[in-house]
Order: structure tokens, then sequence, then C-alpha cells
């Protein structure tokens, strides 16, 4: 936290009638009664965020945990990071959903990735924000909802957080790259236009086809429906933006990366207990999710078979729409992460 020292204009005359003594002396009390305040202020916010603050060497010790401001065009965001337990430089990406909140990335408290990865020599990075943005540059903000700012989310996560992590011993390099749903399309979206920083993609239950019929208009409603975007703000219909951000479109670009790819059926399974009638509502939409999730992954697997590109990939019997099953989906992509990265 930085604090800007203010200086207060006096008066001359009531100047003049000070003697110098007393004058020094108030000023040192004055300096001291700011310097206690500056500490205790210092505390209270660390004890808030459970941090210490940005800067501290303590904050960025290996295995630690911290969150930082990192500055962007977008202003500043906020940044989860789990540092390598060995204090190593190879790093992990996770990305959220459509539904990201503001106030914490759903990898730090839906998953155990934490604790998954908590004796690995990885940094884990938890980018917070950027609801419906599908981690793209958007062409304009959202008229449909008020927004202020353009998503600049591509430009944030390739050039200014990397640069931010590099001066605390993190690889700009050496990453990989992990997400679901929105997250899973937009991880290899980055690492099909960024091979020189992620050497691994991972996608769960992502939208993988996004040009086959009637997938737009259901990202439209989809986006209306998780903040009241407007995906004509994102890119325009069929344009080389909107294509740019295709799987199955830019898929020749994936050859030689590491890839781990999954959708399950959209059958319950073993996670979906549902004990309300919201409950059950909520599963059914679960359901009808991953099941289009899963056909749009299919016909991405069927493109890089033609091509020739191979990649890993889960087709669970069961399973829907829910963060207990991408849980599971990174725990077994946890070993081929590791092999990418050199750090197993």
């Amino acid at each position: 936290m930085a604090y800007t020292h203010m200086r207060f204009r006096k008066d001359p005359a009531q100047q003049a009638d000070r003697a110098p003594g007393t004058v020094r002396w108030r000023r040192r009390r004055w300096n001291c009664a700011i310097a206690v305040l500056a500490i205790v202020i210092t505390a209270t916010s660390a004890a808030q965020t459970g941090a210490t603050p940005t800067g501290d060497i303590a904050t960025y010790a290996p295995g630690s945990y911290s969150e930082l401001m990192v500055p962007s065009a977008m202003g500043p965001i906020k940044v989860q990071v789990r540092w390598a337990t060995r204090g190593g430089s190879a790093a992990l990406y996770l990305l959220d959903g459509m539904r990201a909140r503001d106030d914490r990335n759903a990898w730090s408290f839906e998953t155990n990735a934490v604790q998954l990865f908590e004796n690995d020599d990885v940094t884990l990075v938890m980018p917070v924000g950027g609801q419906s943005s599908f981690y793209t540059d958007w062409r304009a903000p959202s008229n449909t909802n008020g927004q202020k700012t353009t998503y600049k989310w591509d430009t944030f996560l390739t050039r200014e957080l990397p640069t931010f992590l590099s001066a605390h011993g993190v690889s700009p390099r050496n990453n990989a790259i992990v997400g679901l749903s929105m997250g899973g399309s937009a991880a290899l979206t980055l690492a099909a236009y960024h091979r020189d920083q992620f050497v691994f993609a991972g996608s769960f239950s992502g939208a993988l086809d996004l040009t086959a019929p009637g997938m737009r208009e259901a990202i439209r409603i989809a986006m209306l429906d998780a903040g009241g975007y407007n995906v004509d703000a994102m890119a325009l219909p069929w344009s080389p933006q909107w294509l740019r951000m295709d799987p199955y479109v830019f898929a020749p670009q994936l050859r030689g990366l590491s890839m781990y790819i999954s959708a399950a059926s959209g059958l319950p399974g073993r996670f979906d207990h549902p004990s309300s009638a919201i409950g059950a509502f909520n599963t059914t939409t679960a359901m009808g999710l991953e099941a289009l999730c899963l056909v749009t992954t299919r016909a991405f697997q069927m493109r890089l078979n033609t091509l020739g590109i191979p990649a890993h990939y889960d087709f669970p019997g069961t399973g829907t729409h829910g963060w207990k099953y991408w849980e599971a989906q990174l725990a077994n992509a946890r070993p081929q992460i590791l092999h990418a990265l050199n750090t197993e």
C-alpha cells in the first residue's frame, strides 16, 4: 500500500508567535502520529485480506498465497496466486467460467486446485473477473448492461500479467492454461495464438465449435443471462474476430501443443443429488449445457483427427456441467500438465 505525505500550509502570523523549540516538538509529535497511523492502517489491511501487503518479500515466499492487484488497460485486475512450492518458474493459469465473479476465481473455492498442486513446483495463477468475456479483446463495451470499460482480457493474460509476474520469478514462456466452459475454449484460443507462452492447454466442457449452426445465438442468450452482456460487442457475426475465437477454425495452429480435452455425456452422475425443486432445475440445466459442450467437443475432436493432431481426450459416460466434475478432470490432467511444464 502506498501512502502520500501531505503538507499543510501554516499561517505565517501563527508561525511567528511560536517559539522555535515548541514548533519543532509539535512537528515531531505530528510526524510520529502519522507514522503510527500508517502502521495501524497497513496492519489492518493485511489482516482483512489475509495476506501480507504487496511488495513484502513474505508475500512471494515459495508455497505461499497472495492476492495481487495487477495494472491493466481495464484498470487494476485482482489475481490470486499460489506460488510454486520450491520457487520454480513454471505456472498454471486457471480460467473461470461464464459467471466469473469479481471477488474470487471459482477454482480457488469450488475445487481443491490449490491443495492438488500444493506439493508441485508450479505457480497457480487465478485471474479474477471477466464475466462473459471469453477472455478475449472485445471490440467495444457492452451496450446492454452499461459496461464502461472495453474488455481486453487477451492483452491482459498474454502481455500485462506475464510481464508483472516475470518480475517475481514466473516464466513468461513455460506456462500451462486450463479453463472450463467459457474458459475452455478461451484456454485453447490463448494457447493457439501465444505458443511462445503456453506449452499446454486444457478444455473442460468447452464450446469448441463456435461456428456450428445456432451456437452464436446460444452464446448470445447465455451472455445476456450471465451479466446482461451483448455478444455483438465482443465480435460481430462471422467477422475475423469471431472466427479467431473458434477452436474448430484455428485448430491447425494447435499442432505440437500438449492438450487435454474433456466433456461428459450430460447424464446425471456421482455429483448430482438434487434435493429440491431448484436443485432439480439446476441439474436439468447443467445436463443440457454439458450435452451441448459434448457435441461441440466431439466435432473439435474429429477436426483434430482429420488434421492428424493428437490430444488426450476424456468423455465420461455420466456427468453434468458442474464444478466437482471439473475438479476431477483437473486431477486427471495433472500428470500431463506437470510433464509439459517439465516439473514432474
